[in-house]
């Protein structure tokens, strides 16, 4: 063996692709599931949130996941660390599914132009949201205010991040 060459038993390891992995996930994920992201980073360590369109993502839905696909897949052949999780609500959406799963919730959309926008979501497509706000304006004239209720609609290419605003009551 010459200097600086690796020795003839090392063997590369092998990477798993996110397009195996999202093809397994496709087979598994059941009924309204949805995968938000799926990261495959080097030493195989695989990355899943997923999301369900009409219930919350429970911990036991996360380990079926995660058991299902370790089932899939060969530790013998390929060695991997798996995380499956859900959405928390304090981080943005990342596909159309989460905005279309919220609509009538509210929202907070930060627009790519720094405008904060809070208000219900009332619709999303792979080309705008629409969102309704409420607030109180002057009224010209005079020193009363009333409340104005607006539909804006914005291009998905202005919306940075949009996050389900938490009502307290």
């Amino acid at each position: 063996m010459e200097r600086g060459e690796s020795p003839s038993f090392f063997i590369a390891a092998q990477m798993i692709g996110e397009d195996r992995i999202r093809a397994l996930l496709d087979e598994i994920l059941r009924g309204e599931q949805f995968i938000v992201t799926l990261k495959v980073d080097v030493g195989n360590r695989i990355y899943i949130e997923l999301d369900d369109r009409t219930r919350p993502v429970s911990i036991t839905d996360c380990i079926e996941v995660s058991r299902a696909l370790e089932n899939q897949l060969d530790r013998d052949e390929e060695d991997f660390a798996l995380e499956v999780t859900s959405p928390g609500l304090d981080r943005p959406f990342k596909v159309l599914d989460q905005y279309i799963k919220n609509i009538g919730r509210s929202v907070k959309v930060k627009r790519t132009d720094g405008r904060v926008l809070k208000g219900q979501l009332l619709e999303a497509d792979s080309d705008t949201i629409t969102v309704e706000t409420k607030e109180k304006r002057r009224i010209p004239g005079r020193k009363a205010k009333e409340w104005v209720t607006e539909k804006i609609e914005i291009p998905m290419e202005e919306v940075a991040e949009t996050y389900v605003e938490l009502e307290f009551k």
